[in-house]
């Protein structure tokens, strides 16, 4: 098995094989939900950080006793996993106060299945000031401390500085990865990419990396991905479902950039290594590109999704949102104006998250955004 057939066989599961030897290891794994989380404290305590996902949830009937049809299928999903048990080999979770929709499936998988041995909400303020930087500071000394005394770990800065240093690495990889899709003939098609990424928010940075320097490596003079036709990039909510790509690629497209925080956004800047370790976190991941759950901060988005565009070379713009999330459609409509006004076409794609989404209804919708291209 080569090293990209690894890295997919890892996003198709949960319980992969990393989380198996981790736990057989007398280690902790614990949940994340949002990028606004410093994984990096987790990881120097020999933690595991694993995103939390909906994947591979075919229905909502538990998760829908007690979250409304209004709340977003991302948020339904993860709790529906939650309640079915699929999420029992977690020993914890942190949330973000992302959204109320995630919020809300926060409180409901604390107070409707067996504790995890700690849960925790870490606030993350809404605007980018000095005032909020240092509250954000504190939020996440918090958790650092929270995380010491309840599970029992110690967090020294020297481990602190080996997390950054690994992360930084996988940052530096993702982007090689990132440059090689934005060729004239893409290496890796752009549901491979996904998949890479979901791999990458499920196992242990460190085994990840040598993963995708490996994958990396065979792909020289290989071309995974189809020959360019439509070059896109794909903008908007959480997005981990490799199925949604091949979805729109099959249609004579090819994914090459995207503006996610399951992509690029995550990985877009580096860790200060030179600083205090934790001051380094606090203003990377408060400094990171805003999603729009940031107020007064549409335009740094707008320049990102024009930078990737510009970086890829791309046809034109998928702005996909989940249904019922106000963030990101409101932001998407922003997005589509100014994007048509710069010279770029865009699609606004309402959709539902994961299996649960119509995918035919998407097929119809790209294919009539591929043909206005074409013209």
């Amino acid at each position: 098995m080569g090293a990209f057939e690894e890295l997919a066989e890892v996003s198709n599961e949960l319980q992969n094989r990393f989380v198996h030897k981790w736990k057989e290891g007398g280690k902790k794994v614990v949940g994340y939900v949002c990028s606004y989380l410093p994984e990096e404290i987790l990881f120097a305590a020999d933690i595991l950080p694993f995103r939390i996902t909906g994947s591979g949830c075919g229905e909502t009937a538990l998760a829908d006793s007690y979250l409304t049809r209004v709340n977003c299928s991302f948020s339904r999903c993860c709790l529906e996993l939650a309640l079915s048990g699929k999420y029992s080999f977690l020993d914890g979770a942190v949330f973000v106060n992302g959204c109320d929709h995630i919020r809300r499936a926060y409180d409901n998988w604390a107070a409707h299945t067996s504790a995890l041995p700690f849960m925790y909400i870490l606030p993350v303020p809404h605007v980018l000031t000095s005032d909020a930087l240092n509250w954000y500071r504190e939020e996440v000394n918090k958790l650092k401390a929270s995380l010491e005394e309840n599970l029992g770990v110690k967090i020294p800065d020297e481990k602190l500085k080996g997390a950054i240093k690994t992360y930084n690495d996988t940052r530096s990889l993702l982007q090689k990865l990132y440059d090689l899709r934005a060729k004239d003939q893409p290496v890796f098609s752009g549901a491979d990419k996904m998949a890479i990424l979901a791999a990458a928010s499920r196992m242990p940075k460190d085994e990840f990396n040598k993963l995708l320097a490996a994958a990396l490596d065979e792909s020289e003079g290989n071309k995974r991905g189809a020959d360019a036709g439509v070059r896109l990039l794909i903008a908007g909510s959480v997005m981990d479902d490799a199925d949604f790509i091949r979805n729109v690629e099959d249609l004579g497209a090819v994914v090459v950039a995207d503006a996610l925080c399951y992509g690029a956004r995550t990985f877009s800047n580096l860790t200060d290594e030179t600083v205090d370790p934790i001051e380094a976190l606090v203003q990377r991941y408060f400094h990171h590109v805003p999603c729009p759950r940031m107020a007064g901060e549409y335009h740094s988005r707008l320049e990102f999704v024009k930078q990737q565009a510009e970086r890829g070379r791309v046809d034109g713009v998928i702005l996909e949102y989940i249904k019922f999330c106000d963030l990101h459609g409101t932001d998407n409509a922003l997005l589509k104006n100014d994007l048509e006004k710069a010279g770029i076409p865009a699609l606004e794609l309402e959709r539902q998250y994961g299996p649960l989404a119509d995918a035919g209804r998407v097929r119809t919708r790209v294919q009539a955004f591929l043909e206005r291209i074409r013209r």
